[in-house]
């Protein structure tokens, strides 16, 4: 991996890109890789906890991007690749629920709301912010 390309084009998300990808695959792909995996340097921690935060600031505002423009193919697997560096942070989570709503996909949303609210229940005994829960109240009461 080429940190400064991913680096930059990070930054580059973060601060809106002028005209979303095509081929959004690869840039997931970069931007999903962690750095100097299996490495057991102290000195990493730093930067891993650095580049962990830009790569999942930049995939979800990737994420909003896609979902804004209405490619939501693209909007969830960018979502749920920000997920997977920290599940247990919520942005990424709201943001696939609004791309099930935003397609009709009610269920999809209070599944994904039900398995979210378990995990933090589960993990850290707390529930999802208020935020996220009046996003599913305004789902289910219209």
């Amino acid at each position: 991996m080429d940190l400064r390309a991913a680096w930059a084009a990070a930054r580059q998300i973060i601060s809106g890109l002028s005209e979303l990808p095509d081929d959004f695959e690869p840039l997931i792909e970069e931007l999903s890789r962690e750095l100097l995996p299996g490495w057991p340097d102290e000195w990493l921690t730093t930067e891993r906890d650095r580049w962990n935060q830009l790569r999942q600031h930049a995939l979800e505002s990737l994420a909003q991007q896609f979902r804004s423009a209405g490619h939501y193919l693209p909007a969830l697997q960018t979502a749920l690749a920000a997920i997977e560096i920290d599940p247990i942070r919520e942005t990424g989570h709201r943001i696939v629920i609004d791309v099930h709503a935003a397609e009709g996909n009610l269920a999809c949303a209070v599944k994904r709301y039900e398995d979210y609210r378990a995990l933090l229940r589960r993990e850290l005994g707390v529930a999802p912010s208020a935020q996220m829960t009046q996003l599913i109240r305004d789902l289910v009461s219209t």
